[in-house]
Formats: C-alpha cells, structure tokens, sequence
C-alpha cells in the first residue's frame, strides 16, 4: 500500500492555458515518484484524466471515485488501480475524503470549487486536519482566493481562515510540502 493518499481535485475540462494540463501531468508523475496514490474523480477527461494517465504512466497507484450520472459524461477510466462507483455527488466526495491524506486543488470549474469549500469547511468546523494545498497556476485560483480575503474583511469569515489551507504555484512546490507535512 503507498505510504499517503493525495486527493486531487480538478477540472474535467483542460482549460484555455497549456500550463493547467502541464501541472495536472507534472503532478501526477510527481505523485507517483513520492510513491503515493491519487485518489480523483475516476474520469478520463481534462485535467482529471491528464493527472490519473501522468500517475499511472509513471507507476502510481489510482483510486478513482465517480458517480453513475458521470460515467459517461466524465469518460470513468476503469483501468484504475481501484474504480468505484456511487450513486451521487455526495457519496463521490466523501469516498475521496475518507480515502486521502491530503487535497490538493488544480484548477477547474463549479465542482472543484465544491469540493475546496467543503473540505476548507470541515478544516474550519475542526473536522480534519488535513493538509490542504491550492494550486496556483497560471494564478488561475487569484479571484478566489480575493473572495476569501473580501468574506474576511467583511466580517464573514475569521483571518485564521487562511491558515487552513496552503497556496503554492508549482507542482514541485506542492510536492515538496506534502513530503514535509505528511512526514
């Protein structure tokens, strides 16, 4: 079994910027160098399944988790190291979560906005303790990470918000501080 799980939430889209798919890929051989296992939403579409076809290419395990409504809409890549299938969103997000160790957020749409706030979410209600890293790439993630800078200092959220979660630029950098806080 690998030594830790990385939930990789993603687009299933690959975006307008070369440098998104570069990342996704980058990421997920990085993954697999670290000897851990992407745990994603099982799609072979976009950014998602340009992270999963990095990670398997260079050995990782894969644990990939979609909903039956996505099957064919997201591609399920059933060669997968493990490939479930659930009845909905909610199940999706928890099977991930449950089976990670860390998240970390590439760019992408609606759902991976979904997925980022509720595991912030969760960080902040004291739920986990899980290291959560925002990928800044191309600074794709700036306008959000502004909107939780305005919800802090329009008295919405507390400042220690922040703290919960890590912005890096790089899939090195990501890599390198996962190898330190899941040490």
């Amino acid at each position: 079994m690998p030594k830790h799980s990385i939930c990789v939430y993603c687009g299933s889209r690959p975006g307008k910027h070369p440098s998104y798919m570069q990342a996704a890929e980058g990421f997920g051989r990085d993954i697999a160098a670290q000897g851990w296992r992407l745990v994603y939403g099982a799609g072979d579409v976009g950014l998602m399944g340009a992270v999963a076809r990095a990670a398997q290419a260079a050995g990782a395990d894969t644990f990939g988790v979609i909903p039956t409504h996505l099957l064919d809409l997201e591609v399920g890549k059933r060669d997968l190291t493990t490939f479930v299938v659930t009845e909905n969103m909610h199940e999706r997000k928890k099977v991930m979560y449950m089976n990670a160790d860390a998240v970390v957020v590439l760019p992408g749409g609606a759902g991976s906005l979904d997925e980022f706030f509720e595991v912030l979410t969760w960080a902040q209600l004291g739920l986990h303790s899980k290291p959560i890293v925002v990928m800044n790439i191309n600074e794709y993630w700036t306008p959000l990470l502004n909107s939780v800078d305005h919800a802090i200092a329009e008295g919405f959220a507390d400042a220690s918000l922040k703290a919960l979660f890590t912005v890096l630029t790089t899939p090195e950098e990501t890599t390198a501080y996962l190898r330190e806080a899941l040490s």
